[in-house]
């Protein structure tokens, strides 16, 4: 173990048989910060979506300009299933109570490095689903600022770069295709 604050940086020393069936030996470092749980919120009457606005610190050191991403709603399982995480991150960050969530797919996000898998839902909302104004657990430091925009718009910010964060773009892209905003 390299690390263990907030998660676990491991470093793992294996043998690996090639193509050829010759052996070498390898080195990775793997990350583990947990699996994860994002959605995309639609509106359907409206032709919306609810997306989030947070910082970064990545985005920062990578000198992303603004630091502040647009991004689906998204958190740590952290021990629950990804239906009920996802049910519990939708209300902390943006204050809709979702109740029907539909999985569409997994995905690793990096590999090559990080060991977490995210599960990726759609949820449809009306304005009578939102409880309160959302923002985030303070006790988790969070300061999320909820969007509220057409489906073309948020769509229109993955060509002009305003929406970077690969699951957003992802589910974005998945309500495309399917045609799930219309």
């Amino acid at each position: 173990m390299l690390s263990h604050n907030w998660y676990t940086l491991n470093k793992f020393t294996f043998d690996y048989q090639r193509e050829d069936d010759s052996w070498e030996e390898q080195e990775r470092e793997v990350y583990d910060c947990g699996d994860a749980a994002a959605i995309l919120l639609i509106n359907k009457k409206e032709k919306s979506v609810v997306l989030t606005k947070q910082f970064r610190m990545p985005a920062y050191q990578n000198n992303h300009k603004p630091p502040m991403l647009v991004e689906v709603c998204a958190g740590l399982l952290d021990g629950d299933s990804p239906e009920v995480c996802i049910k519990k991150e939708a209300l902390e960050e943006t204050g809709y109570k979702v109740q029907t969530v539909t999985k569409v797919f997994e995905s690793f996000m990096v590999p090559g490095t990080v060991m977490q898998k995210v599960h990726f839902f759609i949820g449809y909302v009306t304005d009578a689903d939102r409880v309160h104004k959302g923002g985030g657990s303070v006790n988790e430091t969070e300061n999320i600022e909820v969007l509220h925009m057409s489906f073309d718009t948020a769509f229109d910010m993955i060509a002009t770069g305003e929406i970077v964060d690969g699951k957003s773009i992802m589910l974005l892209q998945h309500a495309k295709i399917y045609e799930l905003v219309s």
